[in-house]
C-alpha cells in the first residue's frame, strides 16, 4: 500500500492572531507554532537588569528604542518572534507600530531550560535569515553570552563568547559607549542577601 507524502502546513500571521493570550509565549518560526512556558524568575531578573541598562543608555542619548517581551516582531509572514529584549535604532523607528514589522537591530534571548533549542537554533536562524543586525544569547546556567553579528551576505559570523568568569563586558557598535559587565548582568543581589 502506497502512502501519500505529508504536506507540512505553514502557519502565517492570520493564524498567529488566533493564538490564545494564556501567559505562554506563542511564536511562529518557519511557519511552525512554537509555545514556550513562562520563564523563571532568574530569567526575568536578568532581562530586567539588561533591559534597564539598555533603556537608560540608548533612550537618554536618543540612539534607539528598547522593548521587552512580549513584543511581536514580524520577520516574515511565517516568522513572528518575541525576543526577550529588542533594540531598534532611532533611524528605523518607522518599523515600530503596535508590533515591530521588520528585523530589530539587536535581539536578546535569555535561555531557559524550556527554550534552549528554540532560542539557540530555530530563532537564531530566523534572526540571521531575515537580517537582524546582532543577537545576544544569554546563558544563565554558565554565566556566558554569545554575541552574533551579521556580516556580508546576511550571515552571522562566528560567535564571540563572553563570560562572567573572565570579567568580560557586553558592548555593541549600535550603542557606542554602552558597556555592561557580565558580573553585573548575572549578579543576583536578592539571593546573595539571603546568605
Amino acid at each position: 500500500m502506497e502512502t501519500m507524502p505529508q504536506t507540512r502546513v505553514m502557519l502565517g500571521l492570520e493564524d498567529h492572531e488566533l493564538f490564545p493570550d494564556d501567559g505562554q509565549r506563542h511564536e511562529l518560526i518557519d511557519g511552525e507554532h512554537i509555545v514556550t512556558p513562562a520563564p523563571t524568575t532568574r530569567h526575568q531578573r536578568i532581562v530586567m537588569r539588561l533591559g534597564m541598562a539598555l533603556v537608560a543608555f540608548a533612550e537618554s542619548r536618543r540612539l534607539a528604542a528598547v522593548l521587552i517581551a512580549p513584543t511581536d516582531v514580524i520577520l516574515s509572514p511565517h516568522d513572528v518572534v518575541q525576543p526577550d529584549i529588542l533594540v531598534i535604532a532611532i533611524d528605523r523607528l518607522d518599523i515600530v507600530a503596535s508590533r515591530v514589522e521588520g528585523p530589530p537591530n539587536l535581539a536578546v534571548e535569555v535561555l531557559s531550560p524550556s527554550s534552549r533549542r528554540t532560542d539557540e537554533v530555530l530563532k537564531r536562524h530566523a534572526y540571521e535569515r531575515w537580517g537582524t543586525g546582532e543577537l545576544w544569547v544569554v546563558d544563565p546556567e554558565v554565566d556566558r553570552v554569545r554575541v552574533y553579528r551579521l556580516e556580508a551576505e546576511r550571515s552571522f559570523g562566528r560567535a564571540r563568547e563572553l563570560s562572567a568568569e573572565h570579567d568580560e563586558a557586553l558592548d555593541t557598535p549600535l550603542l557606542p559607549g554602552f558597556s555592561m559587565t557580565l558580573g553585573d548582568l548575572f549578579a543576583d543581589p536578592l539571593l546573595d542577601a539571603r546568605g
